[in-house]
């Protein structure tokens, strides 16, 4: 078994340990069962969501076994880390529902078949839990003094608003999954993002102290664009691993419009493609580098939305803006003025205006039967309008079926 630790120091994952050597050890020997813990608290992962993702990913390729934990119970409570305030609470309802969901983005990275690797709520072991047995097992292990100086209740507790009794037993139940799972799955490896280093060694202490056994923990950076920016967000908000939510084609545009100075670490976190070869991409300079940022943006969709979904994108965006495949000057283009645009268009009068349908009918049955799309995203409903909302670079690119296809530009003044 190769050494997945070198691949995964090689390509920056690597924030903190709790021994460097002894877990680079471990993972180079027989497999090893490993977690991440995902908070439901949306219906979608986010391009942000995707260092652990890939991470994962890696380890299991090496031949060790993920556990991704969907924390149906611990979402119950809400983790304040890097939080400036409690978060809303939801109901179990909308957890499972946005658990569900959250599997089908995971299953994209990882396969989680319950034998190479698992995908648990830990509402199953948090929820019936007895409160005054927990205190007396579980809780006698934590010292308050040692939990407040942790930076993220730190914060919380110099604020205003403080740290609510609620959130504070956050730590404890992250701790406790470390333990459930050890116990059950003889999991030794908890990954996480930096924020989350003091639950993690909360996890690895609890363990040592009930099982007296060695377990470790490993994070990762939390990771700003070169620009500062938080990410996987974007002025629009979120770049959602959900293609209701982003489409494939905003997908594939949110990486080729990356910085220059993210392109090489971004190839390393983000794609497979071995180490000499993002080097390589990554040493391009000034319009080569887009050649570069567009490898980066078909890998990662592709790996989000699969392989048709990327060269249906990887084609959108060359033909909409002149990177090569379609003929940009030969496609159809239409003006519209920025007035008529701010006051909406119906998706069917600009489909039948443009010429992608004779009729308002024929728009109407390629609408329905799911042949419309703008900017690669599909649309299905008659009464949508279309406005500058929806602009990509100051164009609408139109298409009917797979080939047909019609620019929407902003009129000169």
């Amino acid at each position: 078994m190769s050494n997945v630790f070198e691949t995964l120091k090689e390509r920056g994952f690597i924030q903190q340990c709790t021994n460097e050597e002894n877990v680079a050890h471990l993972l180079s020997g027989n497999p090893v069962t490993y977690y991440v813990g995902y908070d439901p608290t949306a219906d979608s992962l986010h391009a942000g969501s995707l260092v652990p993702i890939m991470a994962m990913a890696h380890l299991q390729r090496a031949g060790h076994k993920p556990i991704a934990i969907i924390g149906g119970g611990t979402t119950m409570i809400g983790d304040p880390t890097d939080k400036t305030e409690m978060r809303p609470m939801i109901t179990a309802d909308q957890i499972e529902k946005n658990g569900e969901r959250i599997l089908k983005q995971l299953q994209r990275y990882l396969n989680l078949d319950n034998t190479v690797g698992f995908f648990l709520n830990n509402a199953e072991w948090l929820l019936s839990l007895n409160y005054i047995d927990f205190l007396r097992d579980i809780g006698k292990h934590f010292r308050v003094n040692e939990m407040i100086r942790a930076e993220g209740y730190r914060q919380r507790l110099e604020r205003e608003l403080g740290l609510s009794f609620l959130e504070f037993n956050y730590q404890l139940l992250q701790a406790y999954d470390y333990l459930c799972l050890f116990q059950k799955y003889e999991c030794v490896l908890q990954l996480g993002g930096d924020d989350q280093w003091g639950n993690i060694l909360a996890g690895v202490d609890l363990v040592r102290r009930i099982e007296g056994e060695r377990v470790h923990g490993l994070t990762f950076p939390l990771l700003t664009t070169a620009g500062g920016a938080k990410m996987g967000k974007t002025a629009g908000g979120a770049v959602w691993l959900d293609a209701d939510k982003t489409s494939p084609y905003q997908f594939y545009q949110y990486w080729i419009n990356i910085d220059d100075r993210d392109v090489e670490r971004f190839l390393a976190y983000f794609t497979f493609i071995p180490m000499d070869e993002v080097r390589k991409l990554g040493s391009l300079e000034h319009d080569a580098i887009r050649e570069a940022k567009a490898v980066l943006a078909y890998e990662a969709t592709k790996l989000a939305h699969g392989k048709d979904e990327a060269d249906n994108a990887q084609e959108t965006s060359r033909a909409a803006f002149g990177g090569g495949g379609l003929d940009l000057d030969a496609m159809p283009t239409t003006s519209i003025s920025t007035d008529r645009l701010d006051a909406g268009i119906p998706i069917m009068e600009l489909f039948h205006e443009v010429g992608l349908a004779t009729s308002k009918s024929e728009a109407r049955r390629l609408i329905q039967q799911g042949g419309a799309y703008i900017n690669d995203k599909q649309y299905k409903a008659i009464d949508v309008v279309i406005d500058t909302n929806l602009l990509e670079e100051d164009t609408l690119l139109l298409r009917a079926g797979k080939r047909r296809y019609h620019r929407v530009v902003l009129e000169e003044r």
